[in-house]
């Protein structure tokens, strides 16, 4: 299997090592809907393209802003470009390098599978079986802190070599398992439990990781006694390690004034601890690492908290690294989730326009994330008219998706029970509102009678049809008949209007992400749809211009919202 290894990002790109399979190929840009999503801003939204082509892999730049490199020369847009193993792809500042199946990865690459998402937020775990956090009261008199080490300065001034050659193994054997360890289930226990062998006087030791929120919650703990007492863990000295990213030595806790108000110490009668922070690749605490001992003549020492302090760098990279590599994972299996929905609501949508001999159609759909809101149908009627719908469910994404998805059901439902459109919708509206969600649906229904050429229309709270007359005058039919979205007054009685449709003339259906679209401060506004709707052309040209002209205007700035169009003309 062929794979890219990331080599380099800033620091907002995807991470240093980090694998890619290709598989049958892979999409590379900003745009949520990309197999791999680089998420900065100088990457077009559909940047390059990774395909496989008669057994080898061709690379191909999607005319992007900033261009796509391999070797250092820019590949011209849309043609392909043969990769050998080797090759250095360059994507703004992301450089990959592409190699074949016999090719092995990087030690301690992180594998993700195209569909993949680089980034997202760190994964919230259970937390330690057997241990609490306890609120202590701070003392406000002066600390007896027996020694202070500033972990955040990144000092390399351990003195490892004053330990004995017991604790010198011990220590590389932590650092040698924190190298290959990728998930918080495998760092956490192996700081512990080396630690428990440096520190042969130490009684317990744990792990409390900061969340997103703020709150601290232990992950790990370990008692050299094996007893099946909770574990309470002092607020009062995680908070102080945290927030001044010192290491801090107490050679009696017991009796140190500074934690002479946590009853947590009190009760556990600890005679000495230590307590170092863990910090990010970015120098911020994620969290702290502790061991004490209740054994007063087994007190740690300065030159111990030089060591935990040690092992404590290593462990919070080790740590935020796991928490990297699992939210990758999450993200992955929510990528392949959100693909999975996309493919559902493909479903619901039409997978061919209608053929009628007097009439052309075309239409366009375009979610803003993998699965959007928006919905356009086209619904045979048993008299050979034919209902014509777009609507927009009020946002978008999965929940949206989902009500779209009731929409369908019961927008074929009413229409097959009933002969008259307002009267569907009326029942429509009924059905949407019994669902009591927080959620409404604009929506406009053109019925099209292709023999007596004629349109009824129906309008919830939707833009009105613009329709392109014989003359060349534009015309916006049904707003005085429309009524409010659908789902927000249960009971409402829907209007409709029925007008005549001469040949030549063009009914053009929109959503509300092709009017609003965005450069910078600026909409595109629904006048930019009626020039290209007055221009008498071929229906499809008509809708392929006017959505290549909004692309242009959008530029690389990303799209907010999803975007349908729905176009029909009564041929001259």
């Amino acid at each position: 299997m062929a794979f890219l290894i990331v080599e380099s990002a800033p620091e907002l790109g995807p991470p240093s090592g980090t694998k890619l399979e290709l598989g049958d190929g892979i999409k590379l840009g900003r745009h949520p809907a990309c197999h791999t999503v680089l998420r900065l801003d100088a990457v077009s939204r559909e940047h390059a393209e990774i395909r496989r082509d008669n057994g080898k892999y061709v690379i191909c730049d999607l005319a992007s802003r900033n261009g796509t490199y391999v070797n250092d020369q820019r590949l011209p847009s849309n043609e392909p470009h043969q990769l050998s193993p080797g090759d250095r792809v360059s994507i703004c500042d992301v450089v990959l390098t592409f190699h074949d199946d016999q090719a092995p990865p990087p030690s301690g690459a992180h594998l993700l599978s195209s569909g993949s998402s680089l980034s997202g937020p760190a994964i919230t775990t259970p937390a330690a079986q057997g241990a609490i956090m306890v609120d202590d009261e701070e003392s406000s008199s002066n600390s007896t802190i027996m020694s202070k080490l500033d972990v955040s300065s990144g000092s390399t001034g351990v003195q490892v070599s004053a330990s004995p050659e017991v604790k010198l193994a011990a220590l590389a054997e932590i650092m040698q398992s924190l190298g290959k360890a990728v998930a918080l289930d495998d760092v956490l226990p192996q700081v512990l439990r080396g630690l428990f062998k440096i520190f042969v006087q130490a009684d317990r030791g744990f792990i409390v990781l900061k969340q997103e929120d703020g709150s601290l919650v232990p992950r790990f703990c370990e008692n050299r006694r094996g007893e099946d007492d909770t574990i309470r863990i002092s607020k009062t000295i995680v908070k102080q390690v945290i927030e001044s990213k010192e290491a801090i030595l107490s050679a009696d806790a017991a009796s140190d004034q500074r934690f002479e108000m946590s009853q947590s110490i009190a009760d556990f009668r600890i005679r000495s601890m230590m307590c170092a922070p863990l910090l990010n690749s970015d120098g911020e605490a994620i969290g702290v690492l502790q061991i004490d001992t209740l054994d007063q003549r087994k007190r740690f020492a300065a030159e111990d908290l030089e060591v935990l302090a040690s092992v404590a760098v290593q462990a919070g990279i080790a740590i935020n690294n796991a928490q990297l590599h699992e939210a990758a994972m999450k993200q992955q299996v929510m990528d392949r989730d959100l693909e999975l929905a996309h493919e559902v609501q493909r479903s619901f949508l039409p997978n061919s326009r209608p053929q009628f001999p007097d009439y052309e159609f075309y239409d366009y759909y375009e979610p803003a994330n993998k699965v959007g809101g928006d919905y356009y149908d086209y619904i045979p009627l048993t008299d050979g008219r034919l209902a014509v719908i777009v609507a927009d469910v009020v946002g978008h994404g999965v929940a949206a998706a989902l009500l779209m998805a009731k929409l369908s059901a019961e927008a074929r439902f009413n229409l097959a029970r009933v002969d008259s459109p307002s009267t569907a919708i009326t029942l429509l509206n009924d059905s949407i509102s019994h669902l009591q969600v927080d959620r409404f649906v604009t929506l406009i229904m053109v019925v099209l009678d292709p023999v007596a050429h004629e349109l009824t229309l129906v309008n919830a709270g939707h833009m009105c049809p613009i329709i392109r007359r014989q003359s060349g005058a534009i015309d916006e039919p049904g707003d005085d008949e429309g009524g409010p979205p659908v789902g927000v007054i249960e009971g409402f009685g829907y209007e409709q209007l029925t007008i005549p449709i001469a040949p030549g003339e063009t009914v053009v259906l929109y959503t509300d992400g092709l009017n609003e679209s965005m450069k910078d401060d600026q909409l595109y506004g629904i006048e930019r749809i009626r020039e290209h709707v007055r221009a008498d052309e071929n229906i499809h040209t008509m809708g392929a211009k006017l959505i290549d002209d909004i692309r242009a205007f959008v530029g690389d700035n990303p799209q907010d919202d999803d975007m349908c169009l729905v176009a029909f003309r009564r041929k001259s």
